[in-house]
């Protein structure tokens, strides 16, 4: 591996920790909710937002600047956008729950979340193994293990939006939570959209 090449896999791995560390962030405020904190909350998840966006516009940068890149630069694009959109979702939907003024905490949300850092955390497991992906068996495992995860995903949501219409008279609160719920199913999405690209530039590659 080149040190030029060496940018690209580290700048994945970085912006997959952050995914992590983003993950792991919404997990302990919904754990720890106190709605009268959630400003400051806010504010941590934003640092980890700002931090991965960082990383995105280096790998622009570096990308429109290189005359060789390890696989397709348009590959290489895709997948910063596409770790990045992971961290963004993360951030929306602690937004949800101060647009929301949420003021109490289902637990089905915090399975959800939950499932959400085990997600990130085979993202940057990945993402560690893809500076070697033509030889790594691990990655290709991890990429299963992400579409299995994003599977249980799609259960909870489904048994978590019909138990709220079922248990939930407020039809304020069921909108609230139905768009809550719909944007944890949407950061999964996101983490198996990485996992898609992985396989792609794999596929393209080997």
């Amino acid at each position: 591996m080149t040190k030029g090449d060496k940018f690209y896999y580290d700048n994945f791995s970085q912006t997959a920790e952050l995914s992590q560390k983003a993950a792991v962030c919404l997990v302990e405020c919904l754990k720890n909710y106190d709605a009268n904190r959630i400003t400051s909350m806010l504010d941590e998840m934003h640092n980890i937002e700002h931090s991965a966006d960082k990383k995105k516009h280096e790998m622009n940068e570096a990308l429109v600047k290189a005359f060789v890149t390890p696989v397709d630069r348009e590959d290489l694009d895709l997948l910063s956008n596409e770790l990045d959109d992971v961290v963004d979702v993360l951030e929306e939907i602690l937004q949800k729950f101060y647009i929301y003024d949420i003021r109490s905490i289902r637990p089905d949300a915090i399975e959800f979340a939950e499932k959400l850092v085990v997600a990130c955390g085979l993202i940057r497991q990945a993402m560690a193994e893809f500076g070697n992906f033509k030889k790594s068996k691990r990655i290709r495992e991890l990429i299963i293990e992400l579409n299995t995860v994003e599977e249980d995903c799609d259960r909870l949501y489904l048994t978590a939006m019909r138990a709220l219409t079922k248990d939930t008279a407020d039809m304020l609160e069921v909108v609230s939570w139905r768009t809550i719920y719909d944007c944890l199913e949407e950061c999964a999405d996101a983490c198996e959209h990485v996992s898609e690209c992985i396989g792609s530039v794999i596929m393209k590659n080997t």
